[in-house]
C-alpha cells in the first residue's frame, strides 16, 4: 500500500469512527416529504429542521395540499428554518410541479430533480442519497473547505471538488463524507479559525488554508 492510499484509509476509518456510517435521517413517510426536509436543511441547523417537519407534515399530507396552501401559511410552519419566505416560495412551487409535471412523484434523476424549484445539484445529490442509496459526492460549504485543507481537491467552485473527490474518495464513502465532514467543520475545522489541536486528522492534514469558500 503506497503512503497516499494508506494516509487517505486512516482518515477515512477515524472519521468513520468518529462520527459513525450511516447519517439519522430526517422524519418523513413520504418521498416529498424527504426532498422538503433537505430543502428546509440548507444554511438551516438539524435541530431547526426536525423542529419545523411534524407540524409541517401534519398540516399537509400529499405535495397536492402544500401546492394549494398559501405561501404565507406554509411560512407559518417553517419559521425556525433560515431564509423561511424563501423555502415556502420554493417548495410550493416545487410541490406544485411534483404535482402537475411528474404525476404526483419526485424525480429519481439529477436531470429530472434540478428542474424543480429550490433544488440545486446539493439538495437533488442528497436526495438521491437518502432515498435510493446512490452513491453521490455532496459538497457543501465545510466539504469543501475541509478538503482543500486535507488536500483532497484544489478546485475553485463545489462542481470542481465534487469531480475530485470522486476520484479520491471510494465509492462506498461518497454518502456519509457530507455528513461527516459537516459534523468536522462545525465542531473544530471551522471556516473562522480551525481547532488543530483538538482534530483527529491532525496528524495526516497538511493545513492547506484556502483563500475564501463558495
Amino acid at each position: 500500500m503506497d503512503v497516499q492510499k494508506k494516509k487517505l484509509d486512516s482518515i477515512l476509518k477515524t472519521l468513520d469512527q468518529r462520527y459513525g456510517t450511516e447519517k439519522e435521517g430526517f422524519l418523513h413517510e413520504e418521498e416529498w416529504q424527504l426532498l422538503a426536509a433537505i430543502m428546509l436543511s440548507a444554511q438551516s441547523t438539524d435541530k431547526q429542521v426536525d423542529e419545523a417537519l411534524p407540524g409541517l407534515f401534519s398540516r399537509f399530507k400529499k405535495a397536492e395540499d402544500v401546492a394549494e396552501a398559501s405561501q404565507e401559511e406554509i411560512e407559518g410552519y417553517i419559521r425556525s428554518v433560515g431564509l423561511y419566505k424563501n423555502k415556502a416560495k420554493n417548495l410550493k412551487k416545487c410541490c406544485s410541479q411534483i404535482v402537475h409535471e411528474f404525476g404526483g412523484q419526485v424525480p429519481d434523476s439529477i436531470g429530472e430533480l434540478l428542474k424543480l424549484a429550490g433544488v440545486g445539484r446539493k439538495t437533488a445529490t442528497l436526495y438521491l442519497a437518502d432515498a435510493y442509496g446512490i452513491p453521490g459526492v455532496t459538497v457543501d460549504t465545510h466539504v469543501f473547505r475541509i478538503s482543500r485543507r486535507l488536500g483532497w481537491a484544489k478546485g475553485k467552485n463545489p462542481a470542481e471538488v465534487e469531480l475530485e473527490l470522486q476520484k479520491v474518495l471510494p465509492t462506498d464513502h461518497w454518502n456519509r463524507i457530507n455528513f461527516q465532514l459537516i459534523y468536522l467543520g462545525r465542531e473544530i475545522c471551522t471556516s473562522r479559525k480551525a481547532k488543530c489541536e483538538l482534530c483527529p486528522l491532525a496528524e495526516w492534514c497538511p493545513k492547506i488554508d484556502p483563500q475564501g469558500t463558495p
